[in-house]
Formats: C-alpha cells, sequence, structure tokens
C-alpha cells in the first residue's frame, strides 16, 4: 500500500470516527436525561434546552463552518471542531447547574458541526469516483452504528459509571479522531473560497434561536405571553432580513436560486420528515420509558435498538430498489411504512412490553430506512453539478435544523396534550411540564388529588394522540414528496443510488 493510499485511509477512518460520536452526543443526554435533572436541577425549559441547545447550534452554523474550512484550511477546522467537541464533554461533567451543561452542550453542537462539515469536505478532495462512494457510504454507516447502538452503549454506562460517563463518550471518540488525523491528514483550502458570510450567519443563527426559544417558553409562559409572541416575531423579522441579506450579497450563504427547482423543493420536505416521524423519537421515548416508566437505563437502550437498529441495513436496500423503482416512489413508500408504525405505537400504552412495543418501533424505523439511504443522493442530484456543493450544505442545514424545531414543537405539543388529558385541575399545565421532561414525582406533588397510575394513564393518552399527529403528517409529507420527485427515471434513480451514502 502506498503511503498516499496509507494517508487516505487513515483519514478515512479519523472522519468515520467523527461521525461515530455525533450521535452518541444526541442519543445519550436523552437516555440519562433524569440522571442529569437528579443532579444538576433545572426547570422543564431549562432541561429542554439539553438537547435542543446542541441541535440548533449544530443546524445553524454547518453551512458557515464549511465556508470557514474552505476558506481557512479543512485540517485546521476539523482539529479544531474535533478539540471543541472534546473539551465540551468535559465541561459537561464539571457544570455546576443546568444552565452551564446547556451552554456547554452548544458549545458541542458548534464543534461538531465543524468537524462534520471540514471531515467531508476533506474527503471530497481525497476520493474521487466509486472510492469516494465508497468513502461516503463508510461515513453513512459509522453514523448508523452511532445511531442504532448509541442508547444502549449510553444506558450501559450509566449503568455501570454514571452518567458522566455518558457525556464523556464522544469527547473519547473525538480525541482518538483527532489524533489519526493530525497525523494523516493534509491540508487543503479552496483558494477561490470568499470566506464568511457573517451577516447571513448572523441573521440564520438569530432566527433559529427565537424560533426555538419561543417554541419552548410557551408551555411555561404561554403562547399569548409579550416574551413568546416577542421572540416568535423576532424570529419572523430575522428570517426576513436573512432572505433580503442572501438575495443581494454576490457570493450567498444560501442560494435561494435553487428553490426554483421544485425537486430541490421536493428533497428539502424529505429532509425534514425524518425529524417529526423518528428524531423525536430518539427524545422522547428514553424520556417515557427512563423517567416515567422506570425501566433502567440498559431496558431503555433495549427499545430504542428495536427503533434505530434497522438504519444499520435498510439504507442499503433503498440504494439497491433505486435501480428499479424511482426514489421518489421508495421515499414515500418508506413514509407511509412509518407513519403506519407511528400510528400502531400510539396504541402501546406506558408500561407495555419490549414484545408489544418491539414491532411498531421496527416498522417506524425500517420505514425511515428507505428514505434515509437516498436523500443524501436526492439533494445533490435534483441540481446541476456546479452547484451541488451547496445543494448538499443546504440539506444539511435543512435536515438538522428541521430536527431542532420539531423537538421544539413537538414537546410543546406533548405539553399541551398532557394539560388537555390532565384537565381543569390546579396545577395541570406546571405538572404537565414536569412530566413530559420525566420528572414524575414533581408532577405528583403538584397534584396531591392524582395518583401515580392516573398521571400516567394521562400521558399515555397525549402521547398517543401525539403520535397520531405525527403519523399523519407524515402521510401528508410521503404524499407532497411523491408528487414532487415522481418525475425521476429509473437511470436518475441509479444514479441517486451510487451517490447515496448508507445514512
Amino acid at each position: 500500500m502506498s503511503a498516499s493510499s496509507s494517508s487516505r485511509n487513515w483519514l478515512l477512518a479519523a472522519v468515520c470516527l467523527a461521525a461515530l460520536g455525533m450521535p452518541l452526543s444526541f442519543t445519550g443526554p436523552a437516555v440519562v436525561l433524569p440522571a442529569v435533572r437528579d443532579a444538576l436541577g433545572g426547570s422543564p425549559v431549562q432541561l429542554n434546552w439539553v438537547t435542543n441547545a446542541f441541535m440548533l447550534s449544530f443546524g445553524a452554523t454547518l453551512m458557515a463552518a464549511g465556508a470557514l474550512a474552505d476558506a481557512y484550511g479543512r485540517k485546521r477546522v476539523f482539529l479544531l471542531g474535533l478539540a471543541v467537541v472534546a473539551l465540551s464533554a468535559s465541561l459537561l461533567t464539571l457544570a455546576p447547574g443546568i444552565v452551564a451543561f446547556d451552554l456547554a452542550r452548544a458549545l458541542q453542537g458548534l464543534g461538531s458541526a465543524a468537524a462534520f462539515a471540514a471531515g467531508t469536505a476533506a474527503l471530497a478532495q481525497v476520493f474521487d469516483g466509486a472510492a469516494r462512494t465508497r468513502a461516503f457510504s463508510l461515513i453513512g454507516t459509522s453514523f448508523g452504528v452511532g445511531l442504532s447502538c448509541g442508547s444502549i452503549v449510553s444506558g450501559w454506562l450509566a449503568e455501570r459509571f454514571g452518567w458522566q460517563a455518558v457525556m464523556l463518550s464522544p469527547g473519547a471518540v473525538s480525541l482518538a479522531a483527532l489524533c489519526i488525523a493530525s497525523l494523516a491528514m493534509r491540508e487543503s483550502r479552496n483558494p477561490q473560497a470568499m470566506g464568511l458570510d457573517v451577516p447571513g450567519t448572523l441573521s440564520f443563527t438569530a432566527a433559529l434561536s427565537l424560533l426555538t426559544l419561543g417554541v419552548l417558553q410557551a408551555p411555561d409562559s404561554g403562547w399569548g405571553s409579550p416574551w413568546v409572541l416577542g421572540a416568535l416575531a423576532g424570529a419572523a423579522a430575522m428570517g426576513a432580513v436573512f432572505v433580503a441579506i442572501e438575495r443581494r450579497v454576490p457570493h450567498p450563504m444560501l442560494d435561494l436560486s435553487l428553490f426554483r427547482f421544485p425537486r430541490f423543493v421536493g428533497v428539502q420536505l424529505l429532509a425534514a420528515a425524518p425529524a417529526y416521524g423518528f428524531v423525536v423519537l430518539l427524545v422522547l421515548l428514553p424520556i417515557r420509558f427512563v423517567g416515567l416508566e422506570g425501566r433502567s437505563a440498559i431496558e431503555a437502550g433495549a427499545f430504542m435498538f428495536a427503533l434505530s437498529g434497522p438504519i444499520l441495513v435498510v439504507p442499503t436496500l433503498a440504494a439497491s430498489l433505486a435501480h428499479r423503482f424511482s426514489a421518489g416512489a421508495i421515499s414515500a413508500v418508506g413514509l407511509l411504512v412509518c407513519a403506519a408504525g407511528l400510528f400502531w405505537l400510539s396504541r402501546c400504552a406506558p408500561g407495555t412490553p419490549l414484545a408489544g412495543m418491539a414491532w411498531p418501533l421496527l416498522l417506524i424505523g425500517a420505514g425511515i430506512g428507505l428514505p434515509w439511504g437516498l436523500m443524501d443522493g436526492l439533494a445533490v442530484s435534483v441540481v446541476p453539478r456546479e452547484r451541488a456543493g451547496m445543494a448538499s450544505g443546504i440539506f444539511n442545514t435543512v435536515r438538522v435544523a428541521g430536527e431542532g424545531i420539531a423537538l421544539a414543537l413537538v414537546g410543546a405539543g406533548l405539553t399541551a396534550l398532557v394539560t388537555a388529558h390532565l384537565g381543569q385541575v390546579a396545577g395541570a399545565s406546571q405538572a404537565a411540564q414536569r412530566v413530559t421532561t420525566g420528572n414524575l414525582a414533581q408532577a405528583l406533588a403538584l397534584l396531591p388529588g392524582m395518583d401515580r397510575a392516573a398521571l400516567l394513564h394521562a400521558y399515555g393518552a397525549a402521547f398517543g394522540t401525539l403520535l397520531c399527529v405525527l403519523a399523519g403528517v407524515t402521510v401528508l409529507t410521503a404524499l407532497v414528496v411523491f408528487a414532487f420527485l415522481r418525475g425521476e427515471t429509473h437511470a436518475e434513480a441509479g444514479a441517486v443510488a451510487l451517490e447515496s451514502t448508507a445514512c
């Protein structure tokens, strides 16, 4: 093996390790959220930021991180991102309170965005043709392994060593990737790079932050609260400012003209679909299993593996099917299967054993795995080749930012549904906020006339209603995606299969 070939393979190993650590940063905190709450305290809103701070900072800075990597060096930004992830993992275990913990989670999202954007850009420079396809498939597989096994690994670490070990695990993986990349990775940059679109980045981040803040604060303050209305109005205003900036700057962060391609719009809708059909469950279900039903972290991990395990194998099946059927049809069928699983899961009351929940969980994971295996390839195949890089950046931003927004909206919706099912009793709203973040004891303390069984019944009814709503949204998305992507030929579908990663 030549030195050049060896260094490329070591670089691929480093980027795959970084991809493995990212889902650990996302799934782990959900498994140990009750333990984090017991150790650090925090209001329901502050506990919701444990997940949302990471998703928000990751999604809001992903395109900016790619621009910085092109302008200032992909190795430099990749190593810096990994170092930030490792540092933030240590800060999480040392946080004196929940606010500091949330800030460290936001810092972790920044580091993950830098590592992801710079790492994939660096690989694209050293691999070509079929080798590039195989390299990106390995990245997708690594991400899938982290997503599928993250809950089980986190559960084992929590049971054996405590919640701090779960927080340290992404940092350990990032340090290993950093050591490999520092030796094997060569510096590269784009000499034509125009640098960072600072006004666009700031307005985009402000819009996402204000929207998330408003939605998360609404259950506590009310949708009519001046603070909530001000945050939502500010989000709309900053969104308008962002659009105006991107239309005027010569080198925008977001090329709005791409949205003139109907098929490109369809792919963006497809990118958002897993957020509310699958990703929100990666956060909501561990809270339900551990915080409310009293299951162990390891047992909760087994439940979550039934949900995320299909991501390891189904995307490969989707890539094979794309040689015979259009990607639009495959994606629509997958979303319909996911919707059926969501509806089935809505019938599973709290306390249902694994044997009763495994099939709907597997159905959701398998259904979402079909579009999951094609989305990345679709993102770049539906626009002219010279604009593929920008299209990929927009797609990943929509996917990650959509996940953060979906988590905020679904969390607020679940709180409202629990409040409605509790009825007109004193403390219902405050109790609903506690129960949706897994704090059953505080919720019962706010409802002295209600026992545990009645509260779990109200929560189970609300959770079932929420899943039915999510199933309906998923069905609607399937129909719209099929309408936008149905014109694809089998030859184009084969190209999508070639370009798609396993994630």
